[in-house]
């Protein structure tokens, strides 16, 4: 796909990854609208991507809400005219014991990370079959390929998000519109910021230009997956499936480190 003039709405845009991918995508001369909670950091992104070749417009709601999700497709629609692209990138986690994490928190998990993703791209998706060719880019995570302990409700929600993909990918074939699914590891944006596990628990963090580099390559290319991590994952994954249980013993041998390292990682 050849990004120039293409329109793009990226959910969770102020920061991180939703940011990066936006600047990439300005680059490339793509016209992008980012959302967000907060209008302070939707003013200090956008005043950050202004110089870019692209047209960038910023629209405050919450996607967690059936009017924010509303508010976010209007917004997006009356400012670029139209949507080729949907990147659903705004989530939240709160990891540690399952019987630690309240209700309130895993609930809020589902609603950002799975159900926001879905009603917005089902609210969207007449609008990008009549872009011709449209695109649909749901950010996961790595830990929806190998579920790590103390994220239990957070690998659900994003292993629920990447089955959802799968199943609408083939649901949408031959109809104009592909769906990519991205699994990132560990990135360093203010979503870990409150995660202390470093490389030897398995956290070997990267810029999060880096994976909207590869985000955007993946969509130019029309492929329908992006996994980060490199070689290391590649033979997690595999082993994950061949040898599960070679995996649970390496948890094991890190779950003490790990919890104490994770116990307080919240972003919602």
């Amino acid at each position: 796909m050849n990004l120039q003039g293409k329109r793009v709405l990226i959910t969770g845009g102020s920061s991180g990854i939703g940011f990066a991918t936006a600047r990439k995508l300005l680059e490339k001369g793509a016209n992008v609208a980012i959302t967000g909670r907060r209008q302070a950091a939707l003013t200090k992104a956008i005043n950050e991507l202004r110089n870019a070749s692209g047209q960038i417009v910023s629209i405050a709601a919450d996607v967690a809400s059936e009017n924010g999700r509303r508010l976010t497709l209007e917004g997006a629609l009356h400012a670029l005219g139209g949507v080729d692209i949907l990147v659903n990138n705004a989530g939240g986690v709160r990891a540690g014991r399952l019987e630690a994490i309240s209700e309130a928190e895993i609930r809020a998990m589902i609603e950002v990370d799975l159900l926001a993703p879905i009603l917005l791209t089902r609210a969207a998706l007449p609008h990008l079959r009549a872009s011709g060719n449209g695109i649909i880019v749901d950010i996961t995570s790595g830990i929806a390929l190998i579920g790590a302990p103390f994220y239990a409700p957070y690998a659900a929600v994003k292993a629920g998000l990447a089955r959802f993909d799968e199943a609408l990918r083939r649901e949408l074939q031959d109809e104009g519109v592909h769906v990519l699914t991205v699994y990132p590891g560990a990135t360093d944006t203010p979503t870990m910021a409150s995660n202390r596990a470093g490389p030897e628990l398995g956290f070997s963090r990267e810029p999060a230009s880096a994976v909207a580099e590869a985000i955007v390559a993946a969509i130019e290319a029309g492929d329908r997956e992006v996994i980060r991590g490199g070689e290391a994952r590649a033979k997690m994954i595999a082993m994950n499936r061949d040898d599960p249980a070679a995996i649970d013993r390496r948890f094991l041998e890190l779950k003490p480190a790990l919890l104490e390292a994770v116990r307080d990682h919240s972003a919602l």
